[in-house]
């Protein structure tokens, strides 16, 4: 590794960072993550801070898990790489293969398409739900539905579907056939439905309105992520995935669930599709399936949609599609460990109760701060905090104070995530009592500070 002034003289200067203006990277440097353990992160100038953003939702064991990197390290002595496309496999994929499906029996998944990430993830769902329906001899059924505020990763696919904008304006025009849907926002819709009962209400009834006006034999599927993570936090009401559930089958339409964040534990149970009694035809997962130690998703698939694809013999069942790096081995041997880990330590029940303790200390910090104007979570380690500059007109705070108030966070001992006017929380699902105290106590000497 090069000395530490090297480091800072080339920061930003060759490599251009994610979800950012390589302009404003080099005028204002990235700060150096150096070293990491437990929920702990050090920058290189010994600055030791509480991990409040998980890496990025991802780290949900922490920085120290021996199991995993023991197994990563036994993985590439045996075989490092070699490819899983047809006709060749290996026992770590086998394996893998056999513990997600096992992980993820109480939802009804029966198959496992191993991939390189959450956004790798969703487009092969995507792909696969069109396939589905040519296979059934539908054809026309190519479009998708989802949710404004829903994030789906950033490739075409994903983009397009995704509820957000600034993901989209840059890079468009995307994918045609993509429509979007109200967001289950109580706090901000165009409704003005404070009640978020009766807003799902309302949303089943936009859909529906949209299903009959597409036709309803020109729709694929349906994605949503359970709780939605990037777009702010986002709970809807309990009934709110259900009501969805029943108008996707009602018209032959697949539903997926975007589990890349809300999957393994995160929202106190090992799905959030579990938290509202739902089971999609699909999953797309990533992130907490190996921890963030070996990048690795995957597209899950439902015994009823496996068996349309395994019963077909006319070869529209083919899959033409997948990744260089679907079912390595290195990668299958993390995800293994990691859900073993992730079992053993049952970081679902301490999610939920941190998780808990994390939405009190924030309500707590509402009731002190006229510029806090909404704080959402409370179901496990997702929470955010919207900045007003005005609460009785939610006038959103602009981003160069959210920014702002996100460094003195910084300074003050814990790393969270800026997306203004929010500023976003999911430390690792290891993280204790006493670290979330320290995320609570910096917020609230940085919110104090402006």
């Amino acid at each position: 590794m090069k000395d530490d002034n090297f480091l800072k003289e080339h920061n930003a200067r060759a490599l251009w960072h994610p979800m950012g203006a390589p302009g404003d990277s080099m005028a204002n440097p990235p700060v150096i993550i150096s070293s990491a353990s437990g929920s702990r992160i050090r920058d290189i100038d010994g600055h030791e801070t509480v991990d409040g953003v998980g890496g990025l939702w991802c780290a949900n064991l922490g920085y120290s898990n021996d199991a995993v990197k023991e197994a990563i390290a036994k993985q590439l002595h045996e075989l490092p790489y070699y490819s899983a496309f047809a006709g060749c496999t290996n026992p770590s994929a086998i394996e893998a293969s056999v513990a997600v499906q096992e992980f993820f029996a109480e939802d009804g998944i029966g198959r496992v398409f191993f991939t390189s990430g959450g956004s790798d993830s969703v487009d092969t769902c995507l792909r696969l739900a069109r396939q589905y329906h040519q296979v059934k001899g539908a054809p026309t059924r190519t479009k998708f539905l989802s949710l404004k505020k829903g994030y789906h990763g950033t490739h075409f696919g994903g983009a397009s579907v995704n509820g957000n904008n600034r993901f989209r304006i840059g890079y468009e025009p995307l994918l045609p056939g993509c429509f979007h849907l109200t967001a289950p926002h109580a706090y901000r819709n165009p409704y003005d439905e404070a009640d978020p009962a009766a807003l799902a209400r309302k949303i089943a009834a936009e859909m529906v309105d949209e299903i009959e006006f597409q036709g309803p034999e020109t729709i694929a599927a349906f994605i949503m992520e359970p709780i939605l993570g990037a777009g702010g936090v986002i709970v809807p009401d309990p009934t709110f995935m259900g009501l969805m559930r029943e108008i996707c089958t009602r018209y032959g339409i697949l539903m997926i669930a975007d589990e890349v964040i809300c999957g393994f534990g995160r929202t106190g149970d090992w799905t959030g599709s579990r938290h509202w009694g739902v089971r999609p035809d699909m999953m797309s997962v990533a992130k907490g399936i190996t921890s963030a130690y070996f990048p690795v998703g995957a597209a899950l698939i439902s015994e009823e949609v496996a068996e349309v694809f395994e019963k077909d013999t006319s070869g529209a069942a083919a899959i033409w599609h997948g990744y260089t790096y679907s079912a390595h081995p290195v990668g299958a041997a993390a995800v293994t460990a990691c859900l073993s880990e992730t079992l053993r330590l049952d970081t679902r029940t301490n999610a939920a109760a941190r998780g808990t303790q994390l939405y009190q200390g924030l309500l707590g910090l509402k009731e002190k701060y006229d510029i806090i104007g909404d704080v959402r979570g409370g179901h496990g380690l997702m929470t955010a905090i919207e900045f007003v500059t005005d609460r009785a007109k939610k006038t959103p705070m602009d981003a160069a104070t959210v920014k702002t108030i996100h460094s003195r966070v910084y300074e003050a001992g814990a790393m969270v995530r800026p997306a203004p006017p929010n500023l976003l929380m999911s430390p690792p699902l290891i993280i204790t009592e006493a670290e979330v105290r320290t995320i609570i106590e910096a917020l609230d000497t940085a919110i104090g500070s402006v």
